[in-house]
């Protein structure tokens, strides 16, 4: 792959960029425990959205990895799982807000922290989505990268502590202009008692042009996402 941009998102940043079609974003845990909240929409429409449910229905799975899709409220592909190692990403758990932090942190003000104040996902991704135009009606699901969340007999939702290591990687490929927008932050249900978001580095490269066949020919809703995207470009 042919490296485009290479950067380190510290633990409680955030960042935006538009991965172009064809190309593919590397998201790199470089400590272990790290979570990544995503958001994504269309770059030339930005109201088509990521959407969760359908990508999930549409999978028959709750457990997102390698040969996964990431559908957009039209049907259409905003990103594929090309590559993954650590195995699991979630979709259920949403992203944190200042009341969350404030209460399983404490204050954690810029007053006495500096740059190291407490930060919450909510308003790290509202600070990236105001670059684009976007704000507090934009704002919506969530994909959690390297976390775990498994749901109980009773319905209950429980956060997998360890689900990744340092070095664990996915590759998002993007069949489409896609807007990516992200937090490094810790995920609200981790029931870890201190502040502690860990860094991840992000690579953007041209991808190769096979490298999404592991997502398109997983099943045949598949199929008819990567046909219904390239008919956008027509």
């Amino acid at each position: 792959m042919t490296l485009l941009l290479e950067e380190t998102v510290p633990g409680g940043g955030h960042a935006s960029l538009i991965v172009k079609r064809g190309q593919s974003l590397r998201v790199t845990d470089l400590r272990g425990g790290a979570n990544v909240s995503v958001m994504m929409v269309n770059a030339a429409e930005k109201s088509e959205r990521l959407n969760l449910p359908d990508s999930l229905k549409c999978q028959h799975t709750a457990k997102l990895t390698a040969g996964h899709c990431l559908y957009s409220d039209m049907g259409r592909v905003l990103a594929a799982i090309v590559a993954d190692t650590c195995g699991w990403h979630d979709s259920l758990g949403g992203v944190s807000n200042a009341q969350e932090v404030f209460e399983r942190y404490g204050a954690g003000r810029y007053q006495e922290l500096r740059n190291g104040f407490y930060r919450n996902g909510t308003d790290n991704l509202l600070v990236e989505m105001g670059k684009w135009g976007l704000g507090m009606t934009d704002l919506m699901m969530t994909l959690n990268l390297f976390s775990r969340v498994d749901v109980t007999s009773e319905g209950a939702l429980s956060f997998v502590p360890g689900n990744s290591q340092a070095g664990d990687y996915v590759d998002l490929y993007a069949p489409m202009n896609t807007l990516v927008v992200l937090t490094a932050i810790q995920h609200p249900l981790d029931p870890n008692a201190d502040y502690a978001p860990q860094p991840v580095k992000l690579e953007l490269s041209v991808a190769q042009p096979d490298v999404a066949e592991i997502c398109r020919t997983a099943c045949e809703e598949n199929v008819r996402g990567f046909l219904n995207t390239e008919r956008f470009f027509l």
